[in-house]
């Protein structure tokens, strides 16, 4: 049977995933067999496994952190919000249905049994789980049939260490509020992470010994703010507010419901490149290359683009002769025409960008699976991509119909092959998520250097590689600047170890 610990935070984005995936990669290399889970993840950002199943991007992080293959076992429940009200549930991987938040709770006590089950089946196979929690475990009104944090730390009889980040403000507040408003459960707690640190920690001494003293509860470590290319899967990442300076500028529209933009992350590995997301017509600028994301709400997303103004500044970048590249419903939008005849999204139909001369229509089905295969007609600007080959997922409502000819030719996971993608002029678009993440991403790096007057070419990198080398420098940040030596020691003697 697996030892296991559990990360739960004082709120939202303090870090738990990061910590979660850290200490994955530590637990592995130091010979353990490691699991992720997180029993129920709310996020636009997910990935595809090699079933076709689809769980949250942060786990598909952590299991690649612990050199697992991606287990839909990891995140066995996954909500995904498709406008203010309504969230795609997802169990096992499969689409349940699309349930307001009231609806969901009436039933959510029935997926109880998925969760024990995916977790047990974990724990028969390996050393060690790391559990994520997700939000705050002190939101005393979701408390009632919790499976996601104190209720699953009582499933797995999991320690749990609560991390706060200091950055934000009220750290010590927030560590000293979760606990008591937990008094019943405190016994679960057995140690503090305090995260997102800057400056000098002995100035943090007084406050560390005081909140121990206080709850009884050991500081573990302090991590310092550091930054990683890394993906994630929450909108509010710091990737959205990239400050860093480049010779290339490639600009991202944040869209309401945006998903999957760690689709962008590898144009980061790029000294020459800017990644920046706009939300409005002021901040458009010039970009040397355009790109609308995924998002959870395609036809809605369209709306706001007319509403914000973005639409004319899109289509004004369109007549300099810049690229412009859609990614799933980034590509949906550059048709002509998307329709929602089954109600799937928002119904109804919307006029698209009318820049690929196409039409979009959502269907039941969902389209979920990893592919393969390889830019082959394209014609005008992006022609510079034939014969680049590329791998990633397909992960969408709907379908895109055109009588021109489509730009790739992909085999999925299944063994099924066919087309994907169009091109007209300086527009492409392709419902390939991860399709930068090989050889495309250099041949556009280059292409746009070469516009921009640089003589050089960009760096052939191995992004496998790339990512494996940030997943080691995150663990070696945590072994640095935590007590290892506790948490094995936690993990050993779980829950009733220094019960009160």
């Amino acid at each position: 049977m697996a030892k296991c610990i559990m990360i739960q935070g004082t709120s939202s984005n303090v870090g738990k995933s990061l910590i979660s995936a850290g200490l994955c990669r530590i637990f592995a290399n130091a010979g353990y067999k490691t699991a992720p889970f997180k029993s129920q993840n709310m996020a636009l950002n997910s990935y595809i496994t090699k079933e076709g199943l689809e769980i949250g991007r942060a786990q598909a992080v952590q299991a690649e952190c612990a050199y697992q293959d991606i287990d839909v076992r990891f995140n066995p429940i996954l909500l995904k919000p498709t406008g203010s009200k309504i969230s795609q549930v997802i169990i096992n991987g499969e689409v349940y249905g699309n349930m307001t938040a009231a609806e969901y709770f009436k039933v959510k006590h029935k997926f109880i049994k998925n969760i024990k089950e995916s977790y047990e089946s974990l724990n028969c196979e390996y050393d060690i789980i790391v559990i994520e929690g997700a939000g705050s475990p002190a939101e005393i009104n979701l408390n009632n049939n919790d499976f996601v944090n104190m209720g699953m730390a009582k499933i797995a009889n999991a320690p749990v260490l609560l991390a706060g980040d200091i950055d934000r403000g009220g750290v010590f507040a927030s560590l000293y509020g979760t606990v008591e408003l937990l008094k019943e459960d405190k016994n679960f707690f057995k140690g503090f992470i305090i995260n997102k640190f800057r400056g000098d920690k002995s100035i943090l001494e007084p406050g560390l010994k005081q909140i121990e003293d206080l709850t009884g509860i050991n500081v573990l470590g302090v991590l310092p703010f550091e930054k990683f290319n890394i993906d994630e899967e929450d909108s509010l990442s710091e990737k959205l507010q990239n400050n860093k300076k480049g010779i290339i500028d490639i600009a991202v529209i944040r869209l309401p419901r945006i998903s999957n933009f760690t689709d962008f992350a590898v144009f980061e590995y790029y000294d020459e490149v800017r990644v920046r997301y706009i939300n409005n017509t002021l901040d458009f600028g010039e970009p040397d290359l355009l790109i609308i994301p995924g998002t959870k709400n395609t036809i809605d997303d369209m709306r706001f683009l007319r509403s914000s103004g973005l639409i004319t500044k899109i289509m004004q970048h369109a007549e300099t002769g810049k690229g412009i590249i859609g990614v799933c419903g980034g590509y949906q939008m550059l048709t002509s025409i998307i329709k929602d005849p089954e109600n799937m999204e928002s119904g109804g139909e919307v006029a698209g960008l009318n820049l690929l001369k196409a039409e979009t229509i959502f269907e039941s089905e969902k389209t979920r699976t990893v592919v393969e295969g390889c830019f082959n007609h394209i014609t005008g600007y992006f022609s510079f991509l034939n014969g680049a080959p590329f791998q990633g997922y397909e992960i969408h409502m709907g379908k895109t119909y055109s009588d021109n000819n489509f730009i790739s030719d992909i085999k999925d996971s299944f063994g099924n092959t066919k087309k994907d993608g169009l091109a007209e002029k300086n527009i492409l678009g392709t419902y390939i998520h991860g399709v930068f993440d090989n050889q495309v991403v250099k041949r556009i790096v280059d292409k746009l250097m070469h516009e921009k007057g640089i003589n050089k070419k960009a760096e052939d990198y191995n992004i496998k590689e790339l990512k494996n080398k940030e997943y080691d420098r995150l663990a070696d940040m945590i072994k640095a600047n935590l007590n290892m030596n506790k948490i094995y020691e936690i993990l050993e003697k779980g829950v009733n170890y220094g019960k009160r």
